[in-house]
């Protein structure tokens, strides 16, 4: 028995193929207008677009409509290499980033949001080259393969499988009953506080061009800036409203919605939000003391310059406002861990996400009670709901598994060359999809002087990190491939 039907698969990667060849026309125009070579973007779009669109358009009228489970891993994990593949062809063709190896690291980097970077001087690539650039984070922010859950419905294909399979976190709440409509009212909310955050940082006085890259850019919490030093030469207003919509982007989607529907009590009442909150406040105010009494300077900067690093690593977004590895050895360590700690589940944030470590810390405090009292019937509750302990083992698997990889990770790459500080940070940042770390690949530096495989095994950490490692490490499972 065939356990997969390739033709729909094929269909659906030739879709997303025939997107990314479509995108890729965006930067057209600000390459005319600036007056920059705009020949690359039409041949990327032709590539792409011609190399997808003939097999979606033909595989597609296949009788055999379903997709299984079995099925939403493949798409889901080549959709992602495939995308990154042709997201090379402008940075290639351009002769912008000419190294393959490069442009491939920047690509998977913009559409898993890493946002870790190989360019030393940003400020001199294209401008059309750079919108390109935040482009793939921003379509990878929320993910394209929910785009293509909107239209899959209208081919007779249902799309859940993907959803599961792709959304950030554990199982995202469906705001309608059709996936459809869910993945719809995702993307406009979307929309609306990419668009909502650019006119406030024009406000602010960025140029129009600033102020789109770095809203694509925050709402995917991906990080690619348009200047070399990032957020930090801007405004303490266009720093707060970065703030404000980094935290937006790490909080739950689902919630935004209600939040915009004056649902307040079930905002305020969601467990994972309120931690969230907490937590962020928590290491605010303590890193703020400790930045405070160390450089002795205005209250008002370091309380910035701390709010703004904490929100933009545990969101995962990565944009810098200050270099926090020369505060002190011990705020370098509270940032380390920071690495691991990620937005909210359902939210365009990466990482381990916040829900994970509440119902770790709970099972936790639960199993103590369970020794004393072996009878007693003791489930973990997650706002005010009991949670199947099938969730329970999963967030135990998965945080076994995502230390597991992150020291095997670490250990490959101090092999390959690097030093035990760095080795640590780029494995870290690559497998939380956060950006900056610690040592060589601080804040102010970049991945550039990683040899070629250290790049593409980081390029690997970040498309398992994006996918929440299970949905790509099951392909390399012998039973996946096995019919029963």
């Amino acid at each position: 028995m065939n356990r997969f039907n390739f033709k729909i698969i094929l269909s659906i990667l030739g879709l997303l193929s025939s997107i990314n060849g479509v995108a890729m026309l965006i930067p057209l125009p600000f390459a005319l207008y600036f007056g920059e070579p705009w020949k690359p973007f039409v041949y990327s779009a032709l590539l792409a677009f011609l190399a997808g669109a003939p097999v979606w358009l033909i595989l597609s009228r296949s009788t055999n409509r379903e997709l299984k489970k079995r099925d939403g891993y493949i798409v889901v994990t080549l959709g992602w290499v495939i995308m990154s593949m042709f997201g090379t062809l402008p940075y290639l063709i351009s002769g912008s980033i000419p190294n393959i190896t490069d442009a491939f690291f920047e690509t998977m980097s913009g559409f898993t949001t890493t946002g870790a970077s190989i360019l030393q001087d940003i400020e001199s690539m294209p401008k059309s080259i750079l919108l390109w650039r935040s482009l793939t984070q921003w379509m990878g922010g929320m993910g394209i393969i929910v785009l293509a859950v909107a239209i899959l419905p209208i081919l007779g294909i249902g799309g859940m499988q993907l959803f599961i399979a792709e959304s950030p976190g554990i199982s995202p709440d469906k705001l309608k009953p059709r996936i459809k409509d869910t993945a719809k009212r995702l993307w406009i909310i979307y929309i609306g506080l990419t668009a909502t955050e650019c006119v406030l940082l024009m406000f602010g006085g960025m140029g129009f061009f600033d102020s789109l890259n770095h809203s694509l850019t925050t709402l995917a919490t991906g990080g690619f800036s348009t200047r070399n030093t990032s957020i930090a030469e801007f405004s303490s207003y266009i720093q707060y409203v970065v703030i404000v919509f980094m935290f937006l982007a790490g909080t739950s989607f689902t919630l935004t919605y209600f939040m915009l529907k004056r649902n307040f009590k079930k905002v305020f009442s969601n467990e994972e939000f309120l931690v969230y909150v907490t937590f962020l406040t928590a290491i605010t105010l303590i890193v703020t003391g400790f930045v405070h009494f160390a450089s002795d300077g205005p209250l008002e900067k370091s309380f910035r310059d701390s709010l703004f690093q904490v929100v933009s690593l545990v969101t995962t977004t990565g944009y810098v406002s200050a270099d926090y590895t020369k505060w002190m050895p011990l705020l370098t360590m509270v940032f380390f861990a920071l690495l691991f700690i990620g937005g909210s589940a359902g939210s365009t944030a990466g990482g381990i996400k916040i829900v994970r470590h509440i119902l770790l810390f709970k099972n936790s405090f639960l199993e103590m009670k369970r020794q004393l009292h072996p009878s007693a019937v003791l489930p973990v509750r997650f706002n005010k709901k009991a949670v199947h302990r099938d969730v329970t083992f999963h967030v135990l698997a998965f945080m076994m598994m995502y230390f597991l990889v992150f020291s095997l990770g670490s250990v490959v790459m101090a092999w390959i060359g690097l030093d035990f500080e760095s080795s640590l940070g780029a494995v870290a940042t690559s497998l939380g999809n956060v950006g900056p770390a610690i040592g060589s690949v601080g804040p102010e530096d970049n991945f550039a002087h990683i040899p070629d495989p250290g790049k593409w095994f980081l390029g690997f950490l970040m498309l398992m990190g994006r996918l929440e490692l299970f949905t790509v490490l099951i392909l390399f499972t012998p039973y996946y491939w096995r019919d029963n």
